[in-house]
């Protein structure tokens, strides 16, 4: 009980020595990290171009409670920048101004002693300064910011969402996303999806014409006001005449506004999804805190608990280690939940005999690792449990094993989903081999990182990525087999490390063969002795 005592004082007061300066945390990625990232990206974007980021909006939870902020992970890699109400401008070329030379500006919020009396101190624009910006300005001074638009060929920003709250502070994101809109010259009621079929027309061959007039009628049809603009309907009238008229009327259209959508997201996905030194010791750390709370729940583990205990258990562990978040709601499904993919209500309270499948990932520094595991409540599995529990291992070890360098990853789900196939024909759950995605409906693998879903291209399996092998089986009640086989859900992930040696199992320390699983279960558990008083209602 001692244990238990000095593991919560320490929780509630040990992580003020993992605290800094403004906050700071140990492990913290080095100033230097962004820069070296806002370089790569420039060095990506086509000349004479202008790149612009917002940081994430205050998300409010209800009446006056919000969301702890997060920042959006994209400005968060560029900058380091924790803070809301930002904006990130990076240009291709150098600018001058009257201190000198320059091609990036950050704008950020101003330090405030009575705001922070109630929500802590704020880095303000000296705190920009001193993390390497060449050009720090206070938010409010972004509407005065000369930024000569027309002399740039082309803009790079993300499509502007509609979840931004306007506040009373005059310069809050909401502003800052209307002033740049205002320096864009950006349309009131603009078509992102009718830009984007104009943009392929200005680079199209004759021979897609016909094509492209059917995409554009079908568009037309779904919105009427479309048709009011000059490009698409001299486009739908004149079909038969000279192509390379309509082509040049398109590209007028696209230089008159010169934005693009879609090449920040290509450049960040090809940055992204190989992961520096850095990153891959943030992401180690986040698996390896992951990793020990499903080590710690398996020794824990009775027939007495609910789901909602289980999630908390994990992320006890997760913040006793320094990881204040999960990068994704858990996900604790014992049963038939285990078969509901993205199930997070985590609230059946009588789990006896079942299975629990636990899908879970500590945010460590903004990295998140993404661990499941499936055990036996009762600390044994039976016959049927077991027998579907072996397919799945297997069919992880042959996703593991095709996590080669030149690889497709289209392969480790090829290699997982036959051992699935031929294991569910060989207990006769299913009769033919197309039935198996019945049972095994999603994708194997994707890239770990800032995001659990992280950005990255799924062609070729490249040096550095990190990414999960996840296969699954799930058979809920009512599906056309033996009712033995029904409410069991079994998914076993892990995070692999992709060298040029072959995979690294970063989360091998979590039990995952049957035998490991119930040796670990037997084991002494440093929640055995904690008890609570009861409630009475």
């Amino acid at each position: 009980m001692k244990k238990i005592l000095l593991l919560i004082i320490n929780l509630l007061f040990g992580l003020s020595s993992h605290l800094g300066v403004f906050g700071q945390e140990k492990d913290q990625l080095p100033f230097d990290f962004h820069k070296e990232r806002r370089e790569s990206l420039r060095n990506l974007m086509p000349h004479n171009s202008v790149a612009i980021l917002f940081g994430a909006p205050i998300r409010n939870r209800s009446n006056s409670v919000d969301y702890p902020y997060h920042q959006d992970p994209n400005f968060y890699y560029l900058t380091g920048w924790l803070e809301p109400h930002s904006v990130l401008i990076l240009f291709s070329e150098k600018q001058s101004d009257s201190i000198g030379m320059y091609n990036e500006v950050i704008f950020v919020q101003e330090s405030d002693p009575y705001m922070e009396m109630w929500e802590g101190p704020r880095k303000g624009v000296q705190g920009a300064l001193s993390m390497g910006f060449q050009r720090v300005f206070p938010k409010s001074t972004f509407l005065d910011f000369q930024m000569d638009i027309s002399s740039l060929d082309r803009i790079l920003f993300f499509e502007f969402k509609n979840d931004i709250e306007d506040t009373q502070d005059s310069s809050d994101l909401y502003d800052l996303v209307e002033i740049f809109k205002s320096k864009i010259n950006y349309p009131q009621h603009f078509d992102i999806e009718l830009y984007g079929l104009l943009e392929s027309i200005s680079v199209g061959h004759p021979e897609d014409s016909l094509q492209l007039k059917n995409r554009l009628i079908k568009m037309v049809q779904d919105d009427s006001k479309r048709s009011q603009n000059e490009v698409v309907s001299f486009f739908l009238g004149s079909i038969n005449r000279n192509i390379l008229d309509i082509k040049q009327d398109s590209q007028d259209y696209i230089r008159k506004y010169r934005y693009d959508f879609h090449s920040l997201r290509q450049y960040l996905t090809q940055l992204r999804e190989i992961k520096t030194d850095q990153e891959i010791r943030l992401l180690k750390k986040a698996i390896q805190i992951t990793v020990q709370g499903h080590l710690e729940v398996m020794k824990a583990i009775n027939e007495d608990m609910t789901e909602s205990e289980v999630q908390g258990m994990h992320e006890f562990v997760h913040k006793k280690y320094g990881a204040a978040h999960q990068g994704f709601p858990s996900i604790v499904g014992a049963g038939g939940n285990g078969c509901i993919l993205h199930y997070t209500s985590n609230n059946k309270i009588n789990i006896k005999g079942e299975l629990i499948l636990m899908d879970i990932g500590a945010e460590y520094q903004y990295y998140t690792a993404d661990v499941t595991r499936t055990i036996p409540v009762s600390g044994k599995f039976n016959e049927q449990q077991r027998a579907l529990y072996e397919i799945v291992y297997q069919a992880q070890e042959a996703g593991i094993n095709a996590v080669q360098v030149g690889n497709s990853f289209s392969s480790i789900y090829q290699a997982s989903s036959q051992v699935i196939k031929d294991g569910l024909l060989a207990l006769g759950i299913i009769q033919n081999p197309e039935e198996f995605s019945r049972y095994f409906p999603h994708g194997v693998t994707h890239h770990i990182g800032l995001d659990v879903h992280d950005l990255g291209e799924y062609g070729v399996l490249k040096n550095n990525m990190i990414i999960t092998v996840e296969p699954g089986i799930y058979i809920p009640s009512g599906s056309n087999c033996d009712p033995k086989w029904w409410d069991i859900g079994i998914r076993i992930e892990d995070d692999i490390l992709v060298t040029n040696h072959g995979p690294v199992n970063l989360s091998i320390s979590a039990p995952k063969h049957w035998s490991e699983i119930e040796n670990t279960i037997a084991e002494p558990s440093a929640f055995d002795d904690f008890e609570l008083p009861v409630i009475d209602p």
